[in-house]
């Protein structure tokens, strides 16, 4: 992680994008806009819990954005996906800050993808994709990186959306509290170098970053016939 400084405040958070990320003044006005964006759609459709507003720099900006800070690794350049992107963290946040990056974003939600793509199309980011459909539906291809932020239990993130990686995808997955322990009871059976990283603006959360070197999920074992299933195709 670049700085390990818990970030406790709106200045702070927007200092940290500057001296820490590099964030120019473009990518500064293209996030102050989101945020405009952000809390007017809050009024038609919820979006962000109401409390959040007053801290949305610390608690959803920086929040997604120190995904580009945690990994112990450097970032591949290439296509991005963000799974469940529910309101645009982390993928549009990302997107703002890296415009060049094509980034995809996914949400099941009609009224969500038809915001994402307004607000996309208002910040200027003409690399974004936005995609109505659920995980599950979505066409095989891979990714440079994958996201999801609280989308899902670990292991079944993983058999769900493995087909978009190969061992050199980094995977980026804000899990709150309970990261330590979805990785610890992760299956043996999926080969990864996956850890934990401290959250930059909670004290009690995680991120899980790292590859998943096989790709694929595992193949459940096939059971054995019963005595009657075997009498029956005699």
């Amino acid at each position: 992680m670049i700085v390990a400084t818990l970030i406790e405040s709106e200045a702070q958070a927007q200092d940290w994008l500057r001296q820490v990320l590099g964030a120019d003044d473009a990518a500064m006005a293209r996030l102050a806009r989101l945020v405009e964006l952000l809390v007017e759609e809050n009024e038609r459709q919820n979006l962000i819990a109401r409390g959040t507003i007053p801290m949305v720099w610390q608690r959803h900006i920086v929040d997604s954005a120190q995904l580009l800070a945690v990994p112990r690794e450097t970032l591949p350049e290439g296509p991005w996906l963000d799974l469940g992107t529910g309101a645009g963290f982390p993928g549009l946040v990302i997107a703002a800050l890296q415009p060049n990056r094509p980034v995809t974003l996914v949400d099941s939600r009609r009224l969500r993808t038809e915001w994402l793509a307004r607000a996309a199309q208002d910040l200027g980011l003409d690399r974004v994709t936005v995609t109505l459909s659920r995980v599950e539906d979505l066409p095989d291809q891979t990714y440079s990186v994958l996201s999801a932020r609280a989308f899902a239990p670990l292991d079944k993130l993983l058999a769900i959306s493995s087909r978009f990686s190969t061992s050199e995808t980094v995977w980026l997955l804000p899990k709150g509290a309970k990261a330590a322990q979805e990785l610890a009871i992760l299956p043996e059976t999926w080969r990864h170098v996956f850890h934990v990283e401290q959250s930059l603006t909670d004290p009690a959360a995680g991120v899980i970053a790292g590859r998943l070197l096989g790709g694929h999920p595992p193949k459940p074992a096939r059971k054995p016939a019963s005595a009657s299933q075997r009498g029956s195709r005699q």
